[in-house]
């Protein structure tokens, strides 16, 4: 617990810094900006779309447009980023936007003017696949626009965080609306938010070099996405733990479902309640996010994430128990707690086990999975409600997830001798690094695995002026001497970092760094660091064409910068 807290501590003190940071990159404000309007509209337009199609055909039409919309979006997903690749992201951002304003204006158009509801079902699913390119852009865009390496992590460290708040917030705004009036004024006011958060996209002034449109070949795409396939096919414990991923993202799919059904006829809290049921699963993943903190760099996960299943699974048996207001907000904080715990535990365990070649395409299965899955749990959560009425169906998913641990808990326990957990020492002098700070923690044990330990002799030379630059080093023992043209210019010392400016900027070498005594380095190689820092594996390219038009030159910058 004082763990947590001390991360508590320590990234509120970063998110301050971060949003201070983006706030003064005219570029990056704007873009966060509209990220925020975006987000915000689009979990209140989920919580509108599951209201009105209960109000039209039950429980059975929540969970078939449920599983209508996320399907296509799900198929659509792993491809949608090559349009950021292919034209200016910013305005791939633009007219993904123009098209989400159309199709939303037009269901809350078609809501109050009672319109077919298949007519309504087919403007949301279409809204919700025409949202798919945007985090992809938006995340492709960022590099562009930051200035410096802190920038941009500040920057993806903001929209992890604007997320974050927008899980609850969305929700909320929309138990609100649903209470004071219906889901027309919901899908109008999700559609002035994309219009918001277009304008700011407007704003953005970004100058483009041409560059050369890869052709997409089919095949290549196909095995490049096979081979995440393939990976988990090798791996039995990888199977069983993306099995209980996949199940508890169904659970997910079920319960909101039943959040629409317990609102409504088990709770009478009306169609508001749908919103603020939502809203308290935001707060409880977010303070379960916090805590989760505390699971950086421990050896075993295996019992967090069983735990994470029991508690994302039980408090809905308590629901279907008692049937109170304040039990159910409770008991649905308690499951976003859970949720948060499985998340990190699980995708760290993930991340720990795959090979890092084949990694990000192991993600993108697994992406793709859950989309489908939560949209199966949703479809057939009214057959569920049908058969056993709704206390029932709500014991029934609560027990769910914990039958799964008692019958796979002791192979997910054997997953963590499998897997490889982070050196403290690497992980530690990764967060002291102000590139690598705002970082979620699961993505810092990723780097601390890639880290290369040096132990190197007095006078050994680190790097060369003029050589190519391959690498990026933290000291972690004894003193380095930096020279240019042969003139000593500084002296490094533990817990400082160097080489970034040459993998950023594509340049040789400027200084060259010898060590004064025995030292302890960590090296970084050149594809992972530029991975980290873009926030995004396949933004590293981005990052190596874009950003050296932005970063200082190493006059303005510092001795660090010097020694690129």
């Amino acid at each position: 617990m004082l763990r947590a807290m001390g991360g508590l501590g320590r990234r509120i003190a970063d998110s301050l810094a971060a949003f201070e940071a983006v706030w003064r990159n005219a570029g990056l404000r704007w873009l966060e900006l509209a990220w925020t309007a975006s987000i915000v509209g689009h979990y209140a337009f989920l919580v509108a779309v599951s209201v009105y199609a209960y109000g039209v055909g039950g429980e059975r039409a929540v969970g078939l447009v449920f599983l209508a919309r996320l399907v296509p979006a799900a198929l659509v997903s792993p491809f949608a980023g090559m349009l950021g690749d292919r034209y200016p992201r910013e305005r791939v951002l633009f007219w993904t936007n123009v098209t989400r304003i159309v199709l939303v204006a037009g269901a809350a158009v078609g809501v109050l003017l009672a319109a077919d509801p298949l007519v309504v079902y087919g403007l949301a699913i279409a809204a919700t696949v025409a949202t798919t390119p945007f985090r992809s852009s938006q995340a492709a865009l960022t590099p562009a626009l930051a200035r410096t390496p802190e920038e941009l992590t500040a920057a993806n460290a903001v929209a992890s965080g604007v997320e974050s708040v927008a899980v609850f917030a969305g929700p909320a705004l929309a138990g609100v609306l649903l209470g004071l009036a219906g889901a027309d004024v919901v899908f109008a006011a999700t559609a002035a938010l994309i219009v918001v958060s277009s304008v700011f996209l407007a704003l953005i002034r970004l100058e483009h070099e041409e560059q050369p449109r890869r052709e997409l070949d089919a095949t290549t795409i196909a095995a490049e996405r096979l081979a995440g396939f393939t990976t988990l096919g090798r791996h039995r414990s990888l199977r069983v733990m993306l099995g209980l991923l996949t199940a508890q993202t169904a659970m997910f799919g079920a319960l909101q479902v039943l959040i629409v059904v317990m609102a409504i006829d088990l709770l009478d809290l009306g169609e508001g309640g749908v919103g603020y049921l939502n809203a308290a699963i935001g707060i409880g993943a977010f303070a379960g996010a916090v805590a989760a903190l505390s699971l950086t760099g421990v050896r075993r996960l295996s019992p967090a994430f069983l735990v994470g299943l029991l508690v994302t699974g039980l408090p809905l048996v308590a629901i279907g128990v008692w049937n109170e207001v304040a039990i159910a907000l409770l008991a649905l904080a308690v499951i976003g707690v859970g949720n948060a715990f499985v998340d990190v535990s699980g995708l760290t365990l993930v991340q720990r086990t795959v090979p890092d070649e084949v990694l990000a395409r192991v993600f993108g299965v697994i992406q793709m999975l859950w989309m489908a899955s939560m949209g199966i749990g949703a479809a057939l959560a009214p057959a569920l409600i049908s058969a056993l009425g709704v206390e029932a169906a709500l014991v029934a998913t609560g027990l769910f997830l914990p039958a799964l641990v008692v019958a796979f808990g002791a192979t997910v326990a054997r997953i963590d001798a499998e897997a490889r957990a982070p050196d403290t020492e690497a992980l530690r002098l990764l967060a002291s690094v102000p590139i690598f700070a705002p970082l979620p923690g699961g993505t810092l044990e990723h780097l601390a695995g890639r880290l290369v330990p040096l132990r190197l002799d007095p006078g050994t030379v680190v790097v060369r002026e003029g050589d190519e630059g391959d690498r990026f080093y933290i000291l972690a023992e004894g003193e380095l001497e930096v020279s240019q043209c042969g003139a000593t210019i500084a002296t490094l010392g533990p817990g400082d970092s160097f080489g970034e400016i040459a993998l950023l900027r594509d340049v040789p070498r400027t200084a060259t760094v010898t060590a004064r005594t025995p030292v302890v380095l960590y090296a970084l190689d050149r594809e992972d660091f530029l991975a980290a820092v873009t926030g995004h594996p396949q933004s590293a390219e981005a990052a190596e064409t874009v950003m050296s038009a932005r970063l200082a030159g190493p006059a303005a910058t510092g001795y660090r910068s010097a020694v690129s």
